[in-house]
């Protein structure tokens, strides 16, 4: 089979993938490239595409127009040629849950046909820290466990792409942790990463990210090149029943988001002169702190989110 001619710097090249179930477009029009070794950020609300958009990645599913390639390979084509090269990781756990943790990878092993299946399940379950815990039945793992697990069986045919979709969905801070350092490590050995994740803080740790919302995609860089797209401009303000003042804020001319953050709120607008004309009065409230600060990546998420057209309507 020809493998199709692609930038050798990318793994994912798409243009205008687009996808509908019935009379609702589910992806529309999306243009995508993921660099190699590097891990590229999937944002977005639920049901905005991702998780369709990542299934047509792999061939799982083949979108209704548009064109590109994975990994060098014809997204409409040669979709069983993707598959072999693709690690996926579904957001629902999908090792057999009444085998045990040595059993389910190598299971995996004698599936992809790889020479050895125990010696490469003992392999996998020392890199991911599972020793000791290898006769444990999946079923019977905490979410973080099982999540290790899951990342173990997709790694361990050595695909040359990780496609995660929500992987840390329910799981503690402590294994959201652990499975961002593993992910990091893979991505210094040369494996390129795509996932997709609702976490802030898991999207700073991304070299790049796209934000996607009802089917479109709708920014797209680094995390600061992101937040610099929404032209934001925020205010801190902090002080006693500072909450009390949020939905008063939000009726105000020039002020176009207001979102609580612990015992402050940031208060964003897009045009300048308005924000300071809009806050001017509450900044001179003796009891109330206000403060420039520079937008965060929840800022422009929230922006985007209500900038966006929800295509269930």
């Amino acid at each position: 089979m020809t493998t199709v001619t692609a930038p050798s710097d990318l793994v994912i090249d798409v243009t205008n993938l687009t996808k509908s179930f019935g009379d609702r477009v589910v992806v529309d029009n999306l243009s995508l490239t993921v660099r190699k070794g590097t891990i590229h950020g999937f944002l977005g609300p639920n049901g905005s595409g991702k998780t369709t958009t990542i299934r047509m990645l792999c061939g799982l599913l083949t979108p209704d127009s548009g064109s590109g390639t994975c990994l060098g390979y014809d997204i409409l084509t040669q979709s069983e040629s993707i598959r072999h090269r693709v690690g996926y990781m579904t957001q629902k756990f999908s090792l057999y849950q009444d085998l045990s943790i040595r059993e389910n990878l190598e299971f995996v092993a004698r599936v992809y046909n790889l020479d050895n299946p125990r010696q490469k399940a003992r392999d996998a379950i020392e890199r991911l820290g599972l020793a000791g815990r290898e006769k444990q039945l999946a079923g019977n793992l905490s979410g973080g466990w099982k999540q290790r697990l899951a990342l173990g069986a997709c790694i361990l045919p050595e695909p040359d792409l990780l496609l995660l979709d929500e992987p840390t969905a329910g799981v503690d801070p402590k294994a959201r942790r652990d499975f961002w350092s593993e992910i990091h490590a893979l991505a210094a050995a040369g494996l390129s990463v795509l996932v997709s994740t609702h976490y802030m803080d898991e999207a700073e740790r991304c070299h790049e990210i796209a934000y996607m919302a009802y089917g479109k995609l709708l920014v797209r860089g680094t995390v600061d090149e992101v937040i610099a797209s929404t032209g934001l401009h925020t205010w801190t303000v902090s002080g006693p029943a500072v909450h009390k003042l949020q939905s008063e804020l939000e009726e105000r001319e020039g002020i176009d988001m207001v979102a609580p953050f612990g015992t402050s709120l940031h208060v964003c607008g897009r045009n300048e002169a308005l924000l300071l004309s809009a806050i001017a009065p509450y900044r001179q409230t003796s009891d109330l702190i206000w403060t420039p600060s520079e937008p965060t990546l929840e800022d422009t998420f929230i922006e985007l989110m209500n900038l966006s057209k929800d295509n269930f309507q």
